[in-house]
């Protein structure tokens, strides 16, 4: 069969109407054989650079996608990835899994994401399950509870696998932010600024990172000898923040709060204004995240910002690096930036 040479129009006119093209419309198009184009899907190392080149074009030019089911039943690769996850609609999970989607598609992999409910043994193990029955090639574990950690550690995981949270348990398998050290810059900052009478706000208690910036801020206040006040119980949302600090401002025995997420620094901000008092006049607030719209808050919010891209980047190398012993591996910490956007000011008292 000659090959087609005509313009891009010509040949995305040749394909059947109604339907997506096949690999035998790229064949017959590129005047190929249909194993050829299944040579040039698998990278095969005996097809002709201008062979390869051809079916490529013409894959481009009818946008052609090939069949992951049919390539995994042929190569025994499904170029898959696995996320096992509680929580995404909150900003870090959320932020991570669209990090690893980006990462994992600049390395030709998918994604499948499967949401969990963390408080629910059946539903972790179900999870998991549905990921690996999909020949999944690795496995990101993104769930901020502990006990979701000590569910998977009574189970056989038998494809590499990557946690983006410290629990202590498996460093092998772990790539994380220092949360610890982001809170200690938060902290850090405040007292630099001579403030001594501090409050913390903190997420929620079975929270890994909610316990890691608890941590820190602690660790901080101690190795400065600022006495401390017991840490104050959230739950990540602007509501709490808000009563928060309706409650402490009736004893207004503070002059800053170190807030473990922006949610909840965005909820004090607005409690403190209601007050009839200034940020950061009055009352220095710093959060934790770094949001989008952390830096249109009034005034621009001083904060932790966490590297998703990078820890994306990391995450998918490591996993690379078990599935292909060639792929480099990036498994150091990944340290946070503290943001200063406003003055913080200096203690009204």
């Amino acid at each position: 069969m000659p090959v087609n040479t005509n313009e891009d129009v010509t040949v995305a006119d040749e394909t059947p109407k109604g339907r997506a093209p096949s690999i035998r419309d790229v064949a017959r198009l590129a005047g190929v054989s249909h194993q050829t184009v299944s040579r040039v899907l698998n990278h095969h190392p005996s097809i002709r650079p201008e062979t390869k080149q051809r079916v490529l074009d013409v894959m481009e030019q009818v946008q052609y996608q090939p069949n992951r089911a049919a390539r995994a039943l042929v190569t025994s690769r499904s170029h898959t990835i696995g996320i096992l996850s509680s929580q995404s609609t909150q900003y870090g999970p959320a932020s991570s899994i669209t990090a690893i989607e980006a990462a994992a598609r600049e390395a030709g992999y998918w994604v499948s994401t499967a949401n969990i409910d963390s408080s629910d043994e059946r539903s972790i193990a179900d999870g998991l399950a549905h990921l690996l029955a999909q020949g999944i090639e690795g496995l990101v574990v993104i769930a901020p509870q502990a006990r979701v950690f000590d569910t998977l550690a009574q189970r056989s995981i038998d494809v590499p696998h990557v946690s983006l949270q410290s629990t202590g348990q498996d460093s092998d398998h772990t790539l994380s932010v220092d949360q610890i050290a982001g809170a200690r810059l938060a902290t850090r900052h405040l007292i630099e600024l001579g403030h001594r009478n501090i409050y913390h706000l903190t997420g929620p208690q079975d929270w890994i990172e909610a316990e890691a910036r608890m941590r820190g801020f602690l660790e901080e206040m101690s190795a400065s000898d600022v006495p401390t006040t017991a840490p104050i119980l959230g739950d990540w949302t602007a509501d709490f923040g808000y009563h928060a600090g309706r409650e402490l401002l009736t004893v207004r025995d503070f002059t800053a709060i170190f807030s473990s997420n922006d949610q909840m620094a965005l909820g004090l901000m607005h409690a403190i204004r209601d007050a009839g008092l200034e940020i950061p006049r009055d009352v220095s607030i710093v959060g934790f995240d770094d949001i989008p719209e952390a830096a249109h808050f009034w005034p621009p919010l001083t904060t932790v910002r966490q590297d998703f891209a990078e820890l994306g980047r990391r995450c998918v190398a490591l996993l690379l690096g078990n599935i292909d012993p060639s792929a480099p591996e990036h498994r150091e910490v990944i340290v946070p930036e503290l943001i200063v956007r406003s003055s913080t000011g200096r203690p009204a008292f």
